[in-house]
């Protein structure tokens, strides 16, 4: 199924009391390219978190956010310094005595010294944490991947039609080529009369003439290789695997084909749809960017 490059999933869940929260962006990207947020003490799922994606993400430039939120603050455990605690009291005690001063002493005071504490951080499985962690990614990459399908399918469907349109000015260009060569003829034919006037005409040379004219200007070949194009991609937008880049060579040969007929035609109503195709062609190129 074709999907856009562009996309965002949200996932929260509560896992052995830890509030874990994922969320993915992305954006239009030529590869693929990860980049994550990641609380520090968790720095190392990065890398598994950017092998976790890109297992269903090919393309885009991919962005996680992980917030890891201790519910019941089992992780850290605060102890009391003893030594250094009574250590400050018989200090400010005898800076009251020796100068003089109220003892006030209270334990409001007493915590305004860091120092008084020992913090000893609950030491974590990094397995069970990723367990935990991929666990929600997984969600939220299902959601990040749904969005991407709807919209790719919006856009498959907006191809499509941009196609049939191609196909419609194609046959327009089919249809003026024979008339081209036969109005060529006509005009080499009078020309020739106003010039020779009373001299008898050749009129296997003037078809020899027009023959060669039609040569020059044939756009057969132009228009079957256009055609299998754009068969090519049809089937490209019903394939289950990444397409853009094939999407974008056979792009890059619709517009050659197309340039191709618009250097031989010499025609003002080919012209014209030589235009028309060229601006519809380029409408593509700009919507498969956005294509995994």
């Amino acid at each position: 199924m074709l999907k856009s490059m562009t996309g965002y999933g949200r996932a929260q869940q509560v896992i052995d009391g830890k509030e874990i929260l994922v969320e993915i962006r992305a954006v239009n990207h030529r590869y693929y390219e990860f980049s994550s947020r990641l609380p520090r003490a968790y720095s190392y799922l990065d890398e598994k978190l950017k092998s976790f994606l890109q297992g269903r993400v090919s393309r885009g430039k991919v962005e996680v956010s992980v917030s890891i939120n201790h519910l019941e603050g089992k992780e850290a455990q605060i102890q009391l310094n003893h030594a250094i605690a009574r250590g400050y009291i018989t200090a400010l005690r005898e800076a009251n005595a020796s100068l003089g001063l109220q003892d006030d002493l209270s334990l409001s005071e007493l915590i305004r010294f860091p120092d008084i504490f020992n913090v000893q951080k609950q030491t974590e499985d990094e397995n069970e944490i990723w367990a935990a962690v991929s666990s929600v990614a997984a969600d939220a990459l299902d959601v990040f991947v749904k969005m991407r399908e709807t919209e790719g399918a919006r856009l498959c469907a907006d191809l499509q039609q941009k196609l049939s349109g191609i196909e419609t000015m194609l046959a327009q260009v089919e249809e003026a080529v024979p008339r081209m060569t036969e109005q060529y003829r006509e005009r080499l034919y009078n020309k020739l009369t106003e010039i020779l006037k009373n001299v008898e005409i050749d009129p296997q040379r003037v078809l020899t003439e027009a023959a060669i004219f039609s040569e020059k200007t044939a756009v057969d070949e132009e228009t079957v290789r256009l055609h299998s194009h754009i068969a090519q991609f049809r089937t490209l937008l019903e394939a289950t695997d990444a397409t853009g880049r094939k999407l974008d060579f056979l792009v890059q040969e619709m517009n050659r084909e197309v340039n191709t007929i618009g250097s031989k035609a010499q025609d003002i109503t080919i012209t014209r749809v030589v235009v028309d195709l060229k601006s519809e062609i380029e409408k593509i190129r700009e919507q498969i960017q956005n294509l995994e």
